[in-house]
């Protein structure tokens, strides 16, 4: 890739990462208002019958669109919902003047600590308006005080979401680097149009993407893909439906368990068929399965989703399990779910956490680099013994998967 390109691409980058700080932190600024409105205001619990009033108060302040079915899969058709001793909460709604200003979602969680089966909740979707932002802490102080609750995850925090949840002692999750996020560029012509119209880049730069766009990285990435194609001899992958999941899944998900202790959310066949069966999402999902010595020894998971905004399509690996890590097993996944991402049309292949070991086999691919504002995973273990073995970084498998990253239309 020319100097010029490489310049191109690195300003994008920048401009990415420069708006995104500013997005999150305007948007979440609270406004002021009389003493009596704020007095007026109510919280209580969520109910089905406040779907549509969410729904609205999501959608005009730009939050994914969900549906009334998504909401009886994730608290009815649950199965840490069956599996809790005593009734799980929804979340919260803000109530004032007759109309919902506020919500704050807990999804129940499946996790395991090793063999130790824990429920953990994931907040979802807090959303305040203007002029009650200042109650958002009430909504996450009942978060993070339920009585019910082993673990608590936030993994999809802004900024400020961040700071309100170390006033209640959660900690940013400890595997290095979670708030960096690997890519690679498939199309990048129109990956410099898509953020070109995302956050209105202008001027000299507009037009250097225009001349270069085009050519950029197209050599460069089938080199860095042939460079680092594993030896495919011992191992097979097949790729099918998440309905097709089935009793090998099983078999691989018990195994690991048994390799040590690790935090992970359960990955049993029947939570990860919920887990990526989401009504009325326009995510296609695609399992790939590798099998080695005649059993399932590891298999990935790649969405694609696209951007309404900028029309940027991207395909997100969702989630990956390997037998023992196997580092030839993790490298012939990753080259099968990159060629899958090219193939399906998207314009880049993204890949979130994952401790360092598969972080490292992954860099041999030689991504791109895009950072977060601010780590989006914040934790906090009812159980002070647990709390501190969540400390060390390597308690952690943290990636797309946790939490409501993928969980959502």
């Amino acid at each position: 890739m020319t100097t010029a390109e490489n310049k191109v691409i690195g300003h994008l980058l920048r401009v990415m990462r420069h708006r995104r700080s500013l997005s999150t932190a305007q948007s979440y600024e609270a406004v002021r208002v009389p003493r009596d409105k704020q007095a007026a205001v109510k919280q209580r619990d969520v109910q089905f019958s406040d779907f549509e009033a969410v729904a609205s108060l999501k959608k005009r302040w730009g939050l994914r669109k969900d549906s009334l079915e998504n909401w009886h899969r994730l608290w009815r058709d649950n199965a840490a919902v069956s599996t809790a001793k005593s009734p799980l909460s929804m979340g919260w709604v803000l109530e004032a003047e007759g109309k919902i200003v506020g919500y704050s979602g807990s999804i129940p969680l499946l996790y395991h600590y090793g063999t130790q089966p824990l429920i953990a909740a994931t907040g979802h979707g807090l959303v305040v308006e203007p002029a009650y932002r200042v109650r958002s802490i009430g909504l996450l102080a009942s978060f993070y005080h339920q009585k019910n609750i082993d673990l608590f995850l936030i993994t999809t925090a802004i900024p400020t979401v961040g700071s309100l949840s170390k006033i209640f002692r959660a900690k940013v999750v400890p595997q290095r680097d979670y708030d960096m996020v690997l890519f690679w560029i498939l199309n990048a012509q129109r990956f410099a149009m898509a953020v070109i119209k995302k956050f209105g880049i202008n001027g000299e730069i507009g037009r250097l993407v225009s001349l270069v766009g085009a050519l950029a990285l197209r050599t460069e990435m089938t080199m860095r893909t042939r460079s680092s194609e594993p030896n495919l001899r011992k191992s097979h992958v097949t790729a099918i439906e998440v309905h097709e999941i089935g009793a090998d899944f099983d078999g691989l998900w018990q195994r690991k368990l048994m390799e040590k202790p690790t935090l992970l959310a359960d990955r049993s066949a029947t939570s990860l068929r919920w887990h990526f069966t989401i009504p009325g999402s326009e995510r296609k999902t695609i399992v790939l399965c590798c099998h080695s010595h005649g059993h399932l020894a590891g298999y990935a998971v790649v969405q694609n989703v696209t951007d309404e905004k900028s029309g940027l399509q991207r395909s997100i690996m969702a989630d990956m399990l390997v037998e023992e890590d196997d580092p030839e097993l993790v490298q012939t996944l990753l080259v099968e779910a990159y060629w899958r991402a090219r193939a399906s049309g998207s314009h880049v292949f993204e890949v979130l956490g994952f401790p360092q070991n598969i972080r490292q086999i992954m860099k041999h691919g030689k991504p791109y680099f895009r950072k977060y504002p601010a780590c989006p995973f914040f934790y906090k273990a009812k159980d002070e013994i647990l709390q501190q073995i969540l400390a060390n970084e390597y308690a952690w498998y943290a990636n797309a998967f946790d939490g409501d990253t993928t969980l959502m239309p």
